[in-house]
């Protein structure tokens, strides 16, 4: 999306810690890059409104602090539409592997499977509920604490994205349960991968090219303010 407007996009990974965010931003910017987008953020974040008010054009991605220009998915209706076909499957005991509470996407995709879960009559425990992370072994040691918790496993989990599916994927194998056969999975992000596997992988799209293509109009788009345009997923 950069490329298309002349832009040279550079990358610095961060490790979801927000010192190391601070320090990467910091980097960049003593090298004269023209603006920032930030695909780390909390919900509860000072770091974008010091940028902003320093005089330095920036957008959010994939999460939100509810004040700087972000551009995400809907992460509300996209965990909605995720725990919703489970519901219509047929399934009524349903587990939730989240990922961390400081992030808008994590804590919206748990708001939206728990309304789908009201609306279809069905109570979900907190110990259905585990996860505090977004990476592939958050989403095992999560599972491992769902399926340790109770003698009978859940029939039905939702991941909050795929890293956490694959991690659910591990976990379950280890308890001698075959995913689509024992356990029905959802996941969130449609990564490449989701497909490939020997059972492929149910998620929830968001057009990532969307987004970032979002991303750079608020960018260029001179005193936008405090916008927040969120693309709509699919199943």
């Amino acid at each position: 999306a950069a490329a298309a407007r002349g832009y040279v996009a550079v990358v610095a990974t961060t490790g979801d810690d927000a010192e190391g965010e601070q320090r990467a931003a910091e980097v960049l910017l003593d090298r004269n890059v023209d603006a920032l987008i930030i695909a780390s953020s909390r919900r509860v974040d000072s770091f974008p409104q010091s940028l902003q008010e320093s005089g330095i054009p920036l957008a959010l991605v994939l999460r939100t602090d509810g004040v700087s220009p972000s551009s995400l998915g809907d992460d509300e209706v996209g965990g909605y539409l995720a725990v919703r076909h489970l519901i219509d499957l047929g399934h009524r005991d349903i587990a939730l592997v989240t990922g961390p509470d400081f992030t808008s996407s994590a804590r919206d995709r748990l708001a939206g499977a728990l309304r789908a879960a009201r609306e279809g009559g069905i109570e979900i425990p907190e110990h259905r509920i585990a996860g505090d992370g977004f990476r592939i072994e958050h989403g095992a040691a999560a599972a491992e604490r769902i399926l340790d918790a109770t003698v009978v496993p859940p029939t039905a989990i939702f991941a909050a994205n795929d890293n956490l599916a694959l991690g659910v994927m591990a976990a379950s194998h280890r308890h001698g349960l075959r995913i689509g056969t024992d356990l029905a999975l959802v996941g969130y992000n449609d990564v490449p991968l989701a497909e490939a596997l020997p059972v492929p992988l149910t998620s929830v799209r968001t057009s990532f090219d969307q987004i970032a293509t979002t991303a750079l109009e608020l960018l260029l788009t001179p005193g936008i303010g405090s916008v927040i345009r969120r693309a709509m997923p699919t199943l």
